[in-house]
Protein backbone atom coordinates (compact mmCIF):
# COMPACT_ATOMS: atom_id res chain seq x y z
CA UNK A 1 0.00 0.00 0.00
CA UNK A 2 2.69 2.31 1.23
CA UNK A 3 4.62 1.22 -2.35
CA UNK A 4 0.99 1.94 -4.77
CA UNK A 5 -0.22 5.46 -3.17
CA UNK A 6 0.92 8.42 -2.36
CA UNK A 7 0.41 8.87 1.66
CA UNK A 8 0.76 11.90 3.23
CA UNK A 9 0.54 12.46 6.77
CA UNK A 10 0.03 15.76 8.97
CA UNK A 11 0.03 16.36 12.59
CA UNK A 12 1.31 12.89 13.72
CA UNK A 13 2.72 15.19 16.91
CA UNK A 14 -0.96 15.18 18.14
CA UNK A 15 -0.97 11.21 18.48
CA UNK A 16 1.04 10.51 22.49
CA UNK A 17 4.17 8.86 22.16
CA UNK A 18 3.15 6.73 25.11
CA UNK A 19 -0.34 6.06 27.08
CA UNK A 20 -3.74 6.30 26.11
CA UNK A 21 -5.24 7.89 22.97
CA UNK A 22 -8.63 7.89 21.25
CA UNK A 23 -8.48 8.26 17.89
CA UNK A 24 -11.43 9.53 16.04
CA UNK A 25 -11.54 9.07 11.88
CA UNK A 26 -13.58 9.87 9.14
CA UNK A 27 -14.74 6.83 7.10
CA UNK A 28 -14.60 7.44 3.53
CA UNK A 29 -13.86 4.23 2.24
CA UNK A 30 -12.97 0.50 2.79
CA UNK A 31 -9.35 1.75 2.46
CA UNK A 32 -9.51 3.84 5.44
CA UNK A 33 -8.54 1.17 7.94
CA UNK A 34 -5.28 0.75 6.16
CA UNK A 35 -4.58 4.26 5.50
CA UNK A 36 -5.77 5.04 9.18
CA UNK A 37 -3.56 1.89 10.67
CA UNK A 38 -0.17 2.96 8.86
CA UNK A 39 -0.95 6.75 10.11
CA UNK A 40 -0.81 5.59 13.97
CA UNK A 41 2.07 3.27 13.41
CA UNK A 42 4.15 6.12 11.65
CA UNK A 43 3.25 7.94 15.17
CA UNK A 44 5.15 4.92 16.52
CA UNK A 45 2.02 3.46 18.19
CA UNK A 46 -0.09 0.18 17.74
CA UNK A 47 -3.69 1.13 16.84
CA UNK A 48 -6.94 -1.07 18.15
CA UNK A 49 -9.75 -0.67 16.17
CA UNK A 50 -13.25 -1.12 17.28
CA UNK A 51 -14.56 -2.82 13.81
CA UNK A 52 -18.02 -4.46 12.66
CA UNK A 53 -18.03 -8.00 14.33
CA UNK A 54 -19.01 -9.46 11.08
CA UNK A 55 -15.11 -9.21 9.45
CA UNK A 56 -14.01 -11.51 12.81
CA UNK A 57 -15.80 -14.10 11.16
CA UNK A 58 -14.01 -13.86 7.69
CA UNK A 59 -11.32 -16.87 7.17
CA UNK A 60 -7.72 -15.77 8.03
CA UNK A 61 -8.93 -11.99 8.05
CA UNK A 62 -11.57 -13.01 11.47
CA UNK A 63 -8.12 -14.48 13.06
CA UNK A 64 -5.77 -11.67 11.82
CA UNK A 65 -7.97 -9.20 13.43
CA UNK A 66 -8.29 -11.85 16.56
CA UNK A 67 -4.60 -11.54 16.64
CA UNK A 68 -4.22 -7.55 16.49
CA UNK A 69 -6.39 -7.74 19.59
CA UNK A 70 -8.99 -5.33 17.63
CA UNK A 71 -12.66 -5.28 19.14
CA UNK A 72 -15.72 -6.49 17.58
CA UNK A 73 -18.78 -4.32 17.61
CA UNK A 74 -21.93 -6.03 17.13
CA UNK A 75 -24.33 -2.69 15.26
CA UNK A 76 -27.51 -2.15 15.91
CA UNK A 77 -28.00 -3.92 19.29
CA UNK A 78 -26.73 -1.74 22.19
CA UNK A 79 -23.89 -3.40 23.10
CA UNK A 80 -21.96 -2.00 25.33
CA UNK A 81 -19.40 -4.61 25.85
CA UNK A 82 -16.96 -2.94 22.89
CA UNK A 83 -16.92 0.15 24.95
CA UNK A 84 -16.04 -1.40 28.37
CA UNK A 85 -13.08 -3.66 26.31
CA UNK A 86 -12.11 -0.26 24.26
CA UNK A 87 -12.12 1.29 28.42
CA UNK A 88 -9.86 -1.62 29.04
CA UNK A 89 -7.24 -0.89 25.88
CA UNK A 90 -7.18 3.20 27.09
CA UNK A 91 -6.15 1.75 30.73
CA UNK A 92 -2.96 -0.19 29.49
CA UNK A 93 -2.33 2.97 27.31
CA UNK A 94 -3.25 1.92 23.88
CA UNK A 95 -4.71 3.97 21.29
CA UNK A 96 -8.20 2.98 20.14
CA UNK A 97 -9.03 4.19 16.60
CA UNK A 98 -13.13 4.43 16.19
CA UNK A 99 -15.46 5.61 13.46
CA UNK A 100 -18.16 7.79 15.09
CA UNK A 101 -20.47 7.50 12.32
CA UNK A 102 -20.29 3.47 12.41
CA UNK A 103 -20.19 3.11 8.63
CA UNK A 104 -18.63 4.01 5.72
CA UNK A 105 -19.84 7.59 4.85
CA UNK A 106 -23.35 7.32 2.56
CA UNK A 107 -23.24 11.01 1.31
CA UNK A 108 -22.40 11.66 -2.22
CA UNK A 109 -19.86 14.60 -1.49
CA UNK A 110 -18.22 11.89 1.10
CA UNK A 111 -18.55 14.45 3.95
CA UNK A 112 -18.94 13.02 7.22
CA UNK A 113 -22.21 11.98 8.17
CA UNK A 114 -24.06 11.98 11.64
CA UNK A 115 -21.69 10.71 14.49
CA UNK A 116 -22.85 8.60 16.91
CA UNK A 117 -22.34 8.97 20.68
CA UNK A 118 -20.15 5.79 21.32
CA UNK A 119 -16.61 8.27 21.04
CA UNK A 120 -17.41 10.64 23.34
CA UNK A 121 -18.81 8.59 26.04
CA UNK A 122 -15.42 6.53 25.34
CA UNK A 123 -13.83 9.73 26.37
CA UNK A 124 -16.00 11.05 29.06
CA UNK A 125 -15.89 7.54 30.85
CA UNK A 126 -12.21 6.99 30.69
CA UNK A 127 -10.83 10.80 30.83
CA UNK A 128 -9.15 10.13 27.71
CA UNK A 129 -9.07 13.16 25.05
CA UNK A 130 -10.35 12.22 21.43
CA UNK A 131 -7.71 12.72 18.74
CA UNK A 132 -9.55 13.66 14.96
CA UNK A 133 -7.96 12.11 12.41
CA UNK A 134 -9.61 13.37 8.28
CA UNK A 135 -8.47 11.28 5.37
CA UNK A 136 -9.46 12.62 1.66
CA UNK A 137 -8.29 10.57 -1.67
CA UNK A 138 -9.55 6.93 -0.28
CA UNK A 139 -12.96 7.32 -1.43
CA UNK A 140 -11.74 6.59 -5.07
CA UNK A 141 -10.26 3.56 -4.54
CA UNK A 142 -12.57 0.82 -2.48
CA UNK A 143 -16.40 1.19 -1.97
CA UNK A 144 -18.81 -1.18 -1.40
CA UNK A 145 -20.67 -0.57 -4.54
CA UNK A 146 -19.77 0.98 -7.89
CA UNK A 147 -16.27 0.78 -9.69
CA UNK A 148 -12.77 1.59 -7.71
CA UNK A 149 -9.78 3.27 -8.76
CA UNK A 150 -6.28 1.56 -8.43
CA UNK A 151 -4.33 4.39 -10.43
CA UNK A 152 -0.58 3.90 -9.16
CA UNK A 153 0.27 7.09 -7.53
CA UNK A 154 -2.82 7.88 -6.23
CA UNK A 155 -2.44 10.69 -3.24
CA UNK A 156 -4.22 9.52 -0.34
CA UNK A 157 -3.99 12.23 2.48
CA UNK A 158 -4.43 12.25 6.34
CA UNK A 159 -4.54 15.09 8.88
CA UNK A 160 -4.58 15.10 12.54
CA UNK A 161 -5.99 17.30 14.18
CA UNK A 162 -5.25 18.84 17.99
CA UNK A 163 -6.59 16.33 20.67
CA UNK A 164 -10.13 17.25 22.17
CA UNK A 165 -10.17 17.02 25.66
CA UNK A 166 -13.68 16.48 27.63
CA UNK A 167 -12.06 15.65 31.16
CA UNK A 168 -14.00 19.01 32.50
CA UNK A 169 -16.94 17.76 31.32
CA UNK A 170 -16.51 13.50 32.87
CA UNK A 171 -19.78 14.57 35.29
CA UNK A 172 -21.93 15.13 31.95
CA UNK A 173 -21.67 11.39 30.92
CA UNK A 174 -25.54 10.46 31.66
CA UNK A 175 -26.69 13.62 30.33
CA UNK A 176 -28.02 12.47 26.85
CA UNK A 177 -28.52 15.86 25.20
CA UNK A 178 -25.09 17.54 26.25
CA UNK A 179 -23.50 13.74 25.06
CA UNK A 180 -25.05 14.73 21.66
CA UNK A 181 -24.34 17.90 21.31
CA UNK A 182 -20.02 17.08 22.33
CA UNK A 183 -20.83 14.11 19.37
CA UNK A 184 -22.14 17.09 17.07
CA UNK A 185 -19.32 19.22 17.92
CA UNK A 186 -16.67 16.45 17.00
CA UNK A 187 -18.58 15.56 13.70
CA UNK A 188 -18.43 19.22 12.64
CA UNK A 189 -14.47 19.87 13.56
CA UNK A 190 -13.83 16.27 11.45
CA UNK A 191 -16.24 17.68 8.59
CA UNK A 192 -13.63 20.94 8.56
CA UNK A 193 -10.66 19.32 8.63
CA UNK A 194 -12.20 17.08 5.79
CA UNK A 195 -13.04 20.23 3.58
CA UNK A 196 -9.77 21.67 4.45
CA UNK A 197 -7.84 18.50 2.86
CA UNK A 198 -9.92 18.62 0.06
CA UNK A 199 -9.73 22.58 -1.02
CA UNK A 200 -6.09 21.54 -1.33
CA UNK A 201 -6.14 17.85 -2.94
CA UNK A 202 -4.80 17.89 -6.74
CA UNK A 203 -6.42 18.90 -9.03
CA UNK A 204 -5.61 16.09 -11.64
CA UNK A 205 -6.78 13.72 -9.29
CA UNK A 206 -10.13 15.02 -8.66
CA UNK A 207 -11.95 13.08 -10.53
CA UNK A 208 -13.48 11.09 -7.52
CA UNK A 209 -15.77 14.10 -6.98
Amino acid sequence: MRFWFDLRVEGLEHIPATGPSIVACTHLSYLDPLTNANAVMKAGRRPRFLAKHELFEIPVVGAAFRGAHQIPVQRGIGDKTPLLLAEESLARGEVVVIYPEGTVTKREDHRPMEGKTGTVRLSLASGVPIVPLASWGSQAVWQKSGKGSLTFGRPVWTTIGEPIDLSARRDELEDRDAVKAMTADLMTRLTAMVDALRARYPKRWSDDG
